[in-house]
């Protein structure tokens, strides 16, 4: 299999056994609500594609996503956590038609655009959760489910009475662990240098992962497309943090 996400290195894995599934919870929203300004095709689309390309399961109900039932074959199964816009989630399942990618997202707009481009673009490899991102991960998914797991510049609540509300925290690093296969990989992204060394000294002390890139930041960015907002940040001298671990 021609795997397109190219990482810096190989890692030799290890026969460590690794704790399933999270072992506490976390009551901290790490996303508000906000009122966003939805088109009226993008209105239309939540109700109207959302059925055809969403995954409609109850983070209640117990059961969980069934990847082979959902796309109708068993491939490598992908997940971006909080797509925004899509737009990267769009470039990396139009690159990698022989992936199936799964992405969550809570702000309406950004799920109805989209929609819109899956529907433009007709691909087929691509199914949307509307909802909380660790609700889904703790509820509609097995343990070692996953080939990758993408979670690509998160709100960084900068202000210091805000950060607890940052979705990376030890319980998010035990969810992804136990949500990805022996051998995974964890690419996480960010242009607060601040955020990224927080998620590097968590990556870093949890045992099961190994870092891609040796020790610290990785030098490209091994299969992430960039966004508008990015190459302009970059073209002002502003930074980005790619962080890439591996499942032992």
């Amino acid at each position: 299999m021609n795997f397109r996400f190219q990482v810096e290195t190989s890692i030799k894995m290890g026969n460590k056994q690794v704790q399933n599934g999270p072992r506490h919870g976390d009551s901290v929203r790490s996303y508000v609500i906000r009122a966003g300004r939805m088109t009226d095709a993008q209105r239309k689309a939540m109700h109207t594609l959302l059925p055809r390309y969403g995954i409609l399961a109850s983070t209640e109900s117990g059961e969980k996503v069934d990847a082979f039932q959902v796309f109708g074959r068993k491939a490598p199964l992908v997940l971006e956590v909080g797509f925004g816009n899509g737009e990267t989630l769009i470039e990396m399942a139009g690159s990698n038609p022989e992936y199936d990618f799964i992405g969550i997202e809570v702000h309406e707009p950004g799920i109805g655009h989209l929609l819109l481009r899956i529907h433009d673009e007709g691909l087929e490899n691509i199914r949307v959760i509307h909802g909380d991102a660790i609700q889904i991960l703790s509820s509609l998914f097995r343990d070692q489910q996953f080939d990758r797991i993408c979670l690509f510049f998160p709100d960084p609540w900068p202000k210091k009475r805000h950060r607890k509300r940052r979705i990376f925290k030890p319980h998010f690093v035990e969810l992804v662990v136990s949500r990805l296969k022996a051998g995974g990989v964890f690419h996480f992204a960010t242009d607060w240098q601040d955020y990224a060394e927080q998620a590097l000294a968590l990556l870093e002390h949890e045992p099961a992962l190994e870092n891609v890139a040796e020790s610290g930041f990785s030098k490209n960015r091994a299969g992430r497309p960039m966004t508008k907002f990015e190459q302009r940040g970059r073209k002002l001298g502003h930074g980005v943090w790619d962080i890439i671990v591996r499942k032992r």
